[in-house]
């Protein structure tokens, strides 16, 4: 996927996404998840209706999906690329949740069969998650919120992070943060290396290239090349701390958040950075694939993925 391209996507998700963050969370607070909800799938439907090239780029999801997992029921149909924009509906009812202080604990499973929450009772250093656009990331910062009240510092590509910090805050959310990465430079480094110490943990998502291009490598994913940011992976190796996969996916109407080691340190020499990013995201888009048949239509990722084109009347 071209940066161009990549850059093009990325500024479509960043126009009026402050201003929208804003409209839907007072409209909730006022009305209420019932009386909103028709509301978001009305705008779900019109995006549904009059985006072609949304449609397309689910459609090549799920065929890909399909013809990599073997199972012809995930083939795409207009009917199952409509579900995947209602799903989608549905998580930003859920987000609105989430902003609201409307989930508890007892909505949401934990799976940490690694008892890597245990950790925040100890006091120890902070580490690197790694999430994706499959379920519902909103409900892993609300973790922060709701539980151990440890500080969670995700790292976002806007550059309205501080308009959205103000609205956290508004909504009551004290635990998160969002921090604009744009570059790794020295300055940044040594804020995120203070914060880890601190015991504060970081949150960036593993499948999305920076506003402005930014490195990415090409790797397999669902049985295609298609390009990864690099980010999470030098940020790992550069802040030489542990890093763990989160996911949030729904599943029975219950949201069951996972968190697993990943890596305990990755580490290379400049001569080989390329081959070990290589690998580690590699590795990164195979756990993601099997992530995405635990529910596929759950995917928001709502632009060319692969980048190729798609002649599908979608």
């Amino acid at each position: 996927m071209s940066a161009q391209h990549n850059a093009h996507w990325a500024r479509q998700g960043e126009r009026g996404s402050y201003a929208l963050m804003k409209l839907t969370a007072v409209l909730a607070r006022l009305l209420g998840r019932r009386l909103i909800s028709p509301l978001i799938h009305a705008i779900v439907l019109y995006f549904f209706v009059f985006g072609a090239r949304a449609r397309r780029s689910i459609w090549q999801y799920q065929a890909n999906l399909a013809a990599w997992s073997g199972r012809t029921e995930l083939q795409p149909s207009r009917r199952s690329v409509f579900r995947q924009f209602m799903a989608f509906a549905d998580s930003l009812l859920d987000k609105l949740d989430v902003w609201n202080g409307k989930l508890g604990l007892e909505q949401i499973s934990l799976i940490d069969p690694h008892d890597l929450r245990g950790q925040l009772h100890r006091q120890e250093p902070g580490q690197l998650l790694v999430g994706a656009h499959l379920g519902n990331l909103e409900v892993c910062r609300a973790l922060a919120e709701l539980g151990e009240h440890v500080q969670m510092n995700v790292l976002v590509h806007t550059k309205h992070a501080e308009q959205f910090n103000r609205l956290l805050g508004e909504s009551g959310a004290s635990h998160v943060r969002l921090i604009q990465v744009s570059e790794l430079d020295p300055a940044l480094m040594l804020q995120l290396s203070n914060r880890l110490e601190r015991g504060e943990w970081l949150a960036i998502a593993g499948d999305r290239v920076p506003l402005h291009g930014g490195r990415t490598i090409s790797v397999d994913f669902l049985g295609k090349p298609a390009a990864f940011p690099q980010g999470p992976w030098l940020l790992a190796g550069l802040l030489q701390c542990p890093v763990n996969l989160l996911s949030c996916l729904k599943v029975d109407g219950r949201y069951q958040v996972r968190i697993q080691p990943f890596a305990q340190r990755i580490e290379w020499t400049r001569r080989e950075r390329e081959q070990v990013i290589h690998r580690w995201a590699q590795r990164y888009a195979d756990q993601l694939a099997q992530q995405c048949l635990d529910a596929p239509l759950q995917w928001f990722n709502f632009y060319p993925f692969w980048n190729e084109d798609d002649d599908t009347s979608a």
